[in-house]
């Protein structure tokens, strides 16, 4: 039987496919009858939130018959400061991702065009889709974002133009230079939104800081910053977007009310002050990654580096859908990256080190006993 579209629904939407998260780690154990199930899929920090962040959420819930502060207006006061910016040029909503979907929102007009990196984080693409915009995909170059080929896609028809420091999934950074490069060369009434969703966990005083070098410069810039990795509230959904306050007032036109609850806001709140273990993550996380590709490397897997994020990409040469299958049998749960536009590639999360090991243990039982692809080399 033939589905037809309702008469309804936009013709923007025929073709998306809806987003599909993968199963929880409990799901994933009943259903494979697995004693332990590891998840090194989607990037989140192997630490929960700050001490002080538990704290607040503790206090926070005595009040969670109330709403929460629609305007995030402490929150955003805080950002305003930390970052010394005026608070009109602060947004922050539930995710750095629901950034970018007020950002198009506010933007695009159908037929209109973004040009971004390619592979790279599906929202680039996905969210100007449902408005009818068109997508303009730039191959990476060796697995980095192309910064020539991202300027020679701009067109007069191009409104926004997405800009990851740390590109996801390949981990790759673009330097300071090429940021500058860039924004020195793409037009002035095309927004650029810059995606530093990772930035604090590189500790190299070089990379680019965009709301420095950007925003506070006047550019057109908008710059996005997310508390759901190293800071640990990715369950908690905040993160905010620093830029222009016309392109702030904007967003802050179509964004839903009430959209970031209290217990994000004063988690976020809480862990402002955290320098010290910022710090501490920082570092293990630096260990982590060190591990993860000596046990990738091991088995004959070459990933992507240097990778400055918490993930390494690696191509496996052939149709990952068997190896991710084969991992998830044996309680790993990665990340393939077809709908990243990478259907050979995975894409693997830095965990703790028990993880790291449990990872290790499974990859060598799928390349020794033909339930997944061997390496070349192995």
């Amino acid at each position: 039987m033939t589905e037809t579209r309702p008469a309804l629904v936009r013709f923007a939407l025929d073709g998306l496919v809806p987003y599909e998260p993968g199963k929880p780690v409990e799901t994933v154990q009943r259903e494979l009858g697995l004693e332990r199930v590891v998840k090194l899929a989607s990037n989140e920090g192997p630490f929960g939130p700050f001490p002080q962040a538990v704290e607040a959420i503790e206090r926070a819930t005595r009040e969670l018959n109330r709403y929460p502060d629609g305007g995030c207006y402490r929150l955003r006061e805080a950002l305003a400061e930390r970052h010394g910016v005026a608070f009109d040029e602060t947004v922050v909503a539930a995710g750095a991702d629901a950034v970018i979907g007020y950002a198009c929102f506010a933007t695009l007009d159908p037929g209109d065009e973004i040009v971004t990196p390619w592979p790279s984080f599906p929202s680039y693409v996905l969210d100007p889709l449902k408005l009818a915009a068109t997508p303009v995909r730039v191959e990476l170059a060796e697995g980095r974002v192309d910064v020539d080929g991202l300027l020679g896609a701009v067109t007069p028809r191009t409104k926004l133009v997405f800009l990851p420091t740390v590109n996801n999934p390949t981990g790759t950074a673009l330097s300071r230079d090429d940021v500058l490069r860039f924004l020195d060369e793409v037009p002035d009434d095309v927004l650029t939104i810059v995606d530093e969703a990772y930035v604090e966990y590189v500790d190299d005083p070089a990379f680019p800081d965009a709301i420095e070098v950007a925003v506070k410069e006047g550019r057109n810039v908008l710059a996005l910053r997310t508390f759901s990795k190293i800071y640990g509230l990715a369950g908690l959904r905040v993160g905010y977007g620093v830029g222009p306050a016309p392109v702030i007032a904007a967003i802050r036109k179509v964004q839903r009310a009430f959209d970031v609850t209290t217990l994000a806001q004063e988690a976020a709140l809480a862990s402002l002050g955290g320098a010290d273990e910022l710090a501490r993550r920082r570092a293990a996380n630096r260990e982590a990654m060190t591990l993860l590709e000596a046990v990738l490397r091991a088995r004959g897997f070459m990933p992507i580096v240097p990778a400055v994020g918490n993930f390494l990409y690696v191509d496996v040469a052939e149709d990952a859908a068997a190896l991710n299958d084969a991992l998830l049998r044996r309680g790993v749960i990665v990340r393939p990256m077809g709908s990243f536009g990478a259907t050979t590639a995975l894409r693997i999360t830095a965990g703790n080190p028990d993880e790291i090991s449990f990872l290790a243990e499974q990859l060598a039982a799928v390349t020794a006993d033909g339930s997944g692809p061997v390496p070349a080399g192995d």
